[in-house]
């Protein structure tokens, strides 16, 4: 994808052990030896790539009030029947397919919540293909909620991006000057190393 065209193979590493052509990785949701709709409609089966530190998507789900309804009913066919096909599915809880593969389309990018695809960034957020998308996202939310409700959650995030946005330009403008002051020797080994295992900052 254009995300990653010229990134170094060590950053893309992990995205194209799933992400090579959709012909060659279907198996990753739909399980090469038990190749079931079935199986492929619970959520674990995006659970496979979408977890860890690089992005916490299965993580941010299972704590969810979706993803708490969705561990507490899933066993339970009268809450999730996962024999129905996505478009007549009527679970108690939005599962990751209920919600991203709306109707049973396998184009999981029509339907994707990242932020920055929908205009939640520090630039225009009423671009005309950005308001298309986030009135598609309501549209999801309003199988169960009001546009209201959607609408409100939409612009909280909104907010916290915002917010989310300008601790980050801060936190970088900290890490630039300790650079300038010649603060940016690697840590002494007998130091503890920052969250992914480098010893980074003096």
């Amino acid at each position: 994808c254009a995300w990653s065209i010229e990134r170094p193979p060590g950053d893309t590493a992990g995205c194209t052990f799933c992400h090579t052509s959709s012909e060659e990785r279907c198996s990753t949701r739909h399980q090469r030896h038990q190749f079931d709709p079935a199986v492929a409609r619970h959520s674990e089966q995006c659970k496979a790539c979408h977890w860890g530190k690089d992005h916490r998507d299965w993580e941010a789900y299972d704590i969810s009030i979706h993803g708490v309804v969705y561990q507490v009913n899933k066993w339970n066919p009268q809450e999730f029947d996962f024999s129905k096909k996505l478009a007549d599915a009527d679970y108690v809880g939005p599962t990751c397919q209920y919600c991203h593969l709306r109707g049973g389309h396998h184009n999981v990018q029509r339907l994707s919540t990242v932020y920055t695809s929908m205009g939640m960034s520090n630039a225009d957020r009423g671009a005309p293909l950005w308001k298309e998308k986030r009135e598609t996202w309501v549209s999801v939310c309003d199988d169960c909620h009001s546009p209201r409700f959607a609408r409100e959650n939409l612009q909280a995030m909104d907010e916290a991006c915002k917010d989310a946005g300008l601790k980050y330009t801060e936190t970088l403008k900290v890490a630039e000057n300790l650079m300038l002051d010649g603060m940016g020797e690697p840590m002494p080994k007998d130091l503890a190393p920052d969250w992914s295992g480098q010893h980074i900052w003096s």
